[in-house]
């Protein structure tokens, strides 16, 4: 048995997205339904989308931003309620019994976590994300939105906020930490606000000066050009942590010699090419150079909180179905900011 419901799909690797019909299934014990408020748009989604990744399943229904209030619930779940605000992020579904789902780090499953889109399921299933009015998920990975953040300004938070915020808690952003963040992108403005309201002193590192006033605004002390050559010597040896969320190649080394010693160069952005380094610019330094991934939920939950707590949410601008291939384009060419959300009632209307 299913439910039909409305969704923007990509009908094969490249093609425009249009506006379709899918499948939900029906609830089972642990499952709850969601209507979807609002839907995050991800560069990833756009990759998959193109079948960029490699290989992928069409038609795809992308979207792992997902905000929206419980429509129903199964007979086994006793966290959510009807009406109840909730989001969901990048998985649906993992073993629930390998050493890394006990820890809560899902994401890490030996079994391989289900992806929310272009995923298949246990069940043999192929799985459709938020671009949709309704999604059914099992209750273990929907997470609560506090009442202090809008759902729309939410959505981002469900990728953009934890694949930020785990990184940033895990090399100790905080009081008396120097931070920097490199690129002011989707990844990069949501970095920028959780370092600042942690207590960090936040320096943004872009390729020019033109976001520097957005920069300042979202909680950045100091705002420096990459492409000005100087700008590695002004700052060698600064940062204890510095948090790359560009995918794209840089000089590593370059940015390895902005660490102090023992400091941290994490990579959260994605670039297609193999990124090298020295390794004497570790060695030197007692320096690391690490990689991140998205959080399990018991930190997404951790996440969506603090935002609460410090009235962050993403920096959106709110589209309509009929916007997004638009905004895929605008996306491709860094014209955003800082990350477009579609309002799903517009999906079928």
């Amino acid at each position: 048995m299913s439910t039909t419901t409305h969704a923007i799909a990509a009908p094969g690797p490249g093609a425009p997205l249009e506006q379709t019909t899918i499948q939900r299934r029906d609830l089972r014990p642990d499952d709850v339904l969601i209507d979807i408020a609002y839907a995050g748009i991800c560069h990833s989604d756009i990759h998959q989308a193109r079948g960029e990744w490699g290989e992928a399943i069409f038609p795809m229904v992308p979207g792992h931003e997902i905000a929206g209030t419980v429509a129903a619930v199964g007979s086994a779940v006793t966290d959510y309620r009807v009406g109840d605000r909730v989001g969901v992020g990048c998985m649906v579904d993992s073993c629930g019994e390998c050493e890394y789902c006990r820890a809560d780090t899902e994401q890490f499953c030996v079994k391989g976590n289900v992806q929310t889109y272009n995923g298949v399921g246990f069940d043999g299933e192929n799985t459709y994300g938020g671009y949709s009015k309704q999604v059914v998920v099992r209750d273990a990975f929907v997470c609560g939105i506090p009442d202090g953040i809008g759902l729309d300004v939410a959505a981002p938070l469900l990728c953009a906020g934890i694949t930020t915020y785990s990184p940033l808690r895990q090399w100790g952003a905080g009081p008396g930490k120097k931070v920097a963040v490199v690129g002011l992108g989707g990844l990069g403005h949501m970095a920028v606000k959780l370092a600042a309201a942690m207590g960090a002193e936040v320096t943004v590192l872009s390729q020019s000066l033109k976001k520097q006033e957005d920069g300042k605004r979202l909680g950045a002390t100091e705002y420096y050009a990459t492409a000005d050559e100087t700008t590695f010597d002004v700052l060698r040896g600064r940062f204890d942590l510095i948090l790359n969320t560009v995918s794209a190649q840089i000089p590593v080394d370059a940015y390895l010699g902005l660490l102090r010693v023992g400091g941290a160069m994490v990579n959260v952005g994605a670039p297609g090419e193999p990124l090298s380094y020295n390794a004497f610019s570790l060695i030197a330094g007692n320096k690391a150079l690490a990689g991140s991934m998205i959080g399990g939920i018991a930190e997404t939950q951790e996440m969506l909180n603090f935002c609460a707590e410090h009235g962050i949410g993403s920096d959106i601008e709110t589209i309509s179905a009929a916007d997004v291939n638009t905004a895929y384009e605008r996306v491709a060419a860094s014209d955003v900011r800082y990350r477009f959300v579609i309002d799903t009632a517009t999906i079928g209307a």
